[in-house]
């Protein structure tokens, strides 16, 4: 079986080949009606502008509409067309992805193709317009209908006929109370079995999810996710359906959730892609540098205070890099296990307090195993690399496991704990990115180690 990546090129070739074919429209036409919207999107930079010229007087608006919304700069291509076809594609989008290009772009001829649209597409983008990207309803899509709850099943199977010409998303239809006020939804399947005889109102699923249009997309997303709905109304402060946020919607959020997530944790202020300019990736960088860069000079200074340390003890230095490193792998694990846990659910103050200790007995469990390992690996190098005395040898190593065990706890502490902080505070998990934890718990190590070098070779066993 042909893989999916070998399949997606070859569509793109034979996409290429038949546009270049010099075969007449109609050919060529009715063919690229057999391939999908988004291999049409990932031709469209393969072309030349006149080619792409072409190839919008082949395809008609609805199915241009549904190629450019797959293309992240749709409307670089809009500008390529006649201003009039151009403001007819965006019409025929989705309203939430019209909004989307509409918002992000500035071409000069935004407003030229938003004056072009009738009279009810402008006032819906300029509704999804005036919601702020955090909200739900900056999301929503107005693509639904609606009945009232009063009418006979025959009346309702005709007014799904009729708006069904409009609107394409009516598995899911919902109902509304004599007030327009959202009442519950009916399954579209449920609606043609039924009998003439039946009643509507059986029919109603009154405990059917919904969302607030002032609700945050963040607060949304765990209650989106836990319903297989293919769309859940989003509602106004008086009850009144807005519109509709659709499977797909959530998960291009989910997906934008969790691109932002791991742009977070590489210590990004926000995703990057390959055609970013770079000022725009230095200014996303850069916050979280200076910040690291403070954070790295007092890891530096605290180092700096156990100079006697490393000039009585020079082999200690040998092995600082095996403490960190360890320390902040530990750290970084607890940190994608808490964000993990953290944004599957809210989790009371026990719950919490759990998360922390079962995340440090791991953090234990693990160095005692390291510290063995350490222990008896490290002091047989150090007594045949450096021909160092065996009890010389092995209480170095012995002292190297022992940091190990209590640098690997503490960050796993600080894995935990500090998400669990932002979290607490408002702020978003993922900021406690992990080149953030890995600093602090560089810290961590670097005086566990030294300290405890200082305390028990130097001090005690007066090594040096």
């Amino acid at each position: 079986m042909m893989n999916k990546d070998t399949q997606h090129v070859n569509y793109k070739e034979e996409i290429l080949e038949l546009l270049r074919s010099g075969k007449s429209p109609k050919v060529i036409k009715d063919q690229l009606g057999d391939y999908h919207a988004n291999d049409m999107a990932n031709v469209l930079e393969e072309l030349s502008a006149k080619e792409r010229e072409g190839l919008y007087r082949l395809m008609d608006t609805e199915e241009l509409s549904e190629t450019l919304e797959y293309c992240e700069h749709a409307d670089a291509y809009l500008e390529e067309m006649d201003v009039r076809k151009a403001a007819s594609v965006l019409e025929q989008m989705e309203q939430s992805e019209a909004v989307d290009i509409l918002k992000e772009s500035n071409s000069p001829y935004k407003t030229a193709w938003i004056s072009l649209m009738s009279e009810n597409s402008r006032k819906m983008i300029q509704l999804l317009s005036a919601y702020n990207e955090d909200v739900i309803a900056s999301k929503m899509s107005t693509n639904f209908v609606t009945l009232p709850c009063s009418i006979s099943i025959k009346k309702a199977v005709e007014s799904i006929i009729e708006q069904a010409n409009e609107h394409d998303n009516i598995s899911e239809i919902y109902v509304l109370d004599d007030k327009g006020i959202f009442y519950g939804a009916i399954d579209l399947k449920d609606l043609i079995i039924a009998r003439a005889d039946d009643h509507l109102e059986d029919l109603i699923i009154t405990a059917y999810p919904y969302v607030y249009a002032s609700e945050k997309v963040d607060d949304c997303l765990d209650k989106l996710k836990e319903y297989s709905e293919e769309s859940i109304p989003v509602l106004s402060d008086e009850n009144h359906i807005l519109g509709v946020v659709t499977a797909q919607d959530v998960m291009e959020l989910l997906d934008e959730e969790m691109g932002e997530d791991y742009a977070k944790l590489a210590g990004l202020t926000g995703e990057e892609d390959l055609k970013e300019p770079l000022k725009k990736s230095v200014r996303k960088r850069l916050p979280w540098l200076v910040l690291l860069l403070f954070l790295g000079l007092i890891v530096s200074s605290v180092v700096s205070l156990f100079e006697g340390v490393v000039a009585k003890l020079t082999l200690v230095m040998a092995f600082q890099s095996l403490i960190l490193d360890m320390s902040g792998n530990v750290g970084t694990q607890s940190l994608a296990v808490t964000i993990r846990v953290l944004t599957d659910g809210q989790l009371n103050i026990r719950q919490k307090i759990g998360l922390i200790f079962k995340e440090m007995k791991v953090g234990f469990a693990n160095g005692i195993v390291l510290c063995v390992m350490a222990f008896l690996g490290i002091g047989i190098y150090i007594m045949a690399a450096k021909h160092y005395p065996a009890a010389t040898a092995f209480m170095i190593s012995g002292c190297i496991g022992i940091s190990l065990v209590i640098s690997m706890m503490i960050s796993s502490f600080v894995g935990t704990f500090v998400p669990e902080f932002f979290k607490s505070v408002g702020i978003d998990p993922a900021a406690a990115s992990g080149p953030l934890i890995t600093t602090v718990t560089d810290l961590v190590g670097v005086v566990t180690y030294y300290g405890l070098a200082w305390i028990v070779l130097i001090e005690y066993f007066h090594f040096a």
